[in-house]
């Protein structure tokens, strides 16, 4: 099948616009690879401090002729998506060793929940944790001692700051091994139902608390397509995960063959391997495309909009968001998962899951199927599905057709003709939207704004029955130079309640919302920012703005605003408790969002 022509030239400019700053990135992980691990030239003092504690595999290290695997795990035990992790280090070990390698623990990164911090403090941090993560991964790989890597992490800010870090380190090979999402629990409108209802004061914190444990009860991912479920398909489409891998629950065999054939790949992708394959050489601009196609045919996280931004350019790939709008405008819907519908991650993955949306894509025309892998060379390798007969893995053929249609359609009878991102730009800046979720007479939102600069404030006027009309709320002073760039998903409930009611509303804001947001049309990553000299500084209360997802709008419609001199806030608050101090200079340094509202470069 011929490429898609919209495919092709998007993926053209993006080479063409990342030629200056791809060529010295490939030139410098060329010079890595040449040198290879220093285990083999460190002194003996070195050589003994890099194997004192490795047990049985201290002489196969001390030898320095085996492939030696780099652990670095994400794993806690507050957090359900990371606790399965802590049985993956004794697995890869054991894998290792079968293989004729050792792996070693190199270090660990945090990770942190934004469903434990929505609304809170700690969400001032969340974004800038990715960054952190990113340092954390390049301070384990550091002691180059390693010839490939496994990482092991899954949600919302830990994979972009893994790819970040096996960016910088792109000479060695790297895996990505999944937890797998958690069994299903309550579904996901009943948990937003419940939500809705405590919002509106119809029920008690009792009855919100017994749906959210509910619905978050065991191991493993939140089984919503949110943050942390766009990234697990990202690994797929972009070759870094094993075929099938990204959504097998938690401790069961098959999870478990998945984690220790992954290791195994690891080694044998290595230099010294028979098959060696660096991530600089999968994570090329062609796989980036294919990542914007998967997060627009599932209608995934807007998050993931910074989050590629800021992986592509840690490789010297330069992505922007018309990039990824236009993709959208080619790329049809093919995917129904909550909160773009009411199936979860585990009804898509029984439905077909990814293997199936791979070969429909790459049948259309819309995904390069000549990417490298870590499975090996192209796309279509992603199209199996892992079995487990008799303790042996291996990858049999799909199904090849849709067993949900209401769930997942084939490319030819989407649930709609183009993606779930759209590019707004006007007077007032540019911003994204996520619109799979929100329906077509929702898309167009003309009326007046009432302005805040946080979201307790929004809150308190929901409360006091301050929303009577259509509005547009306009929650600003909330981007990555202010405050660390929080998600305000917070705000989801009260919004769909008024929305519900037969108003007009949409939510226009420099800040985030979280991947499950869905059904109330947002605007969101406006840039500039207020900080950073945006237009969205110079709104008043009762100035008329229009939100046109269809056509791509965000205008001002009110004489005179662009002459106004620009609002400040006290931003002090923003400073100090619960680790803010420790943010400053990150706060100082940190880029646009345009731009990945990332520490590292411009």
């Amino acid at each position: 099948m011929r490429l898609n022509p919209t495919l092709r030239t998007v993926t053209d400019r993006i080479i063409e616009r990342s030629a200056a700053t791809r060529r010295p990135y490939l030139d410098r992980m060329r010079a890595a690879t040449a040198k290879g691990p220093a285990r083999r030239h460190l002194s003996c003092s070195g050589q003994a401090h890099a194997c004192a504690a490795s047990g049985p595999d201290l002489d196969a290290l001390a030898a320095g002729t085996a492939g030696n695997l780099g652990i670095v795990t994400a794993y806690n035990d507050m957090l359900s998506a990371h606790q399965p992790f802590e049985r993956f280090p004794d697995l890869i070990r054991a894998a290792a060793r079968q293989a004729g390698g050792t792996a070693q623990v190199a270090g660990g990164v945090p990770a942190m929940c934004d469903g434990v911090t929505q609304g809170e403090t700690g969400m001032e941090l969340s974004l800038f944790s990715r960054d952190v993560i990113a340092l954390a991964a390049g301070v384990a790989l550091s002691h180059n001692t390693f010839d490939a890597a496994v990482f092991l992490g899954v949600c919302d800010k830990i994979v972009p700051g893994l790819v970040i870090a096996a960016q910088a380190f792109g000479h060695l090979p790297v895996v990505f091994l999944p937890a797998g999402p958690m069994t299903s629990g309550l579904p996901n409108d009943e948990k937003a139902r419940v939500r809705q209802k405590f919002a509106a004061g119809e029920v008690g914190r009792e009855a919100l608390m017994a749906a959210e444990m509910a619905a978050y009860h065991g191991p493993g991912t939140c089984t919503f397509y949110g943050t942390a479920n766009t990234n697990q398909m990202l690994m797929e489409f972009m070759g870094l995960h094993l075929p099938g891998a990204s959504f097998v629950t938690p401790n069961t065999e098959l999870r478990d063959a998945l984690t220790a054939e992954g290791a195994r790949r690891a080694l044998a992708l290595s230099a010294l391997g028979n098959a060696y394959t660096p991530v600089c050489d999968i994570l090329d601009e062609r796989a980036f495309v294919n990542g914007i196609v998967g997060l627009n045919a599932t209608g995934g996280s807007t998050n993931l909009l910074i989050h590629l931004v800021a992986m592509a350019r840690a490789g010297g790939i330069l992505l922007d968001w018309q990039d990824f709008s236009d993709l959208s405008d080619a790329v049809p819907l093919m995917a129904r998962v909550y909160p773009n519908g009411l199936a979860d991650v585990n009804h898509f993955h029984a439905a077909g899951g990814l293997g199936y949306m791979i070969g429909e894509l790459l049948e259309a025309g819309l995904l390069h199927p000549d990417t490298r892998t870590v499975a090996g060379e192209g796309l279509a390798r992603y199209t199996a599905e892992p079995r487990l007969k008799n303790g042996v893995l291996s990858w049999e053929t799909g199904s090849g057709t849709s067993l949900n249609d209401k769930i997942l359609r084939p490319a030819s009878d989407p649930f709609q003709p183009d993606g779930g991102l759209k590019r707004l730009s006007g007077n007032l800046g540019t911003a994204v939207m996520k619109v799979s979720a929100v329906a077509s007479e929702h898309r167009i939102v003309q009326a007046p704004v009432r302005v805040f600069h946080d979201q307790d404030a929004v809150k308190a006027a929901f409360k006091a029955g301050e929303f009577t009309g259509d509005t547009i709320v306009v929650v600003r002073f909330q981007g990555p130079k202010a405050n660390g760039m929080p998600e305000l998903h917070s705000l989801t409930p009260l919004l769909s309640i008024l929305q519900g009611r037969g108003l007009k509303v949409a939510l226009v804001t420099d800040g985030r919302m979280s991947g499950a947001s869905g059904k109330v049309p947002a605007a969101i990553h406006v840039c500039p920012e207020a900080l950073d000299g945006g237009v969205i500084a110079r709104l008043r209360d009762g100035d008329l703005l229009r939100v046109d997802a269809d056509a791509g709008a965000l205008e001002i419609l009110t004489e005179g605003v662009l002459d106004r001199p620009a609002a400040t806030a006290d931003l002090s608050g923003n400073e100090a408790g619960l680790g803010r101090e420790l943010f400053a200079n990150f706060r100082r340094a940190v880029g646009s969002a345009e731009s990945g509202a990332t520490i590292f470069g411009d």
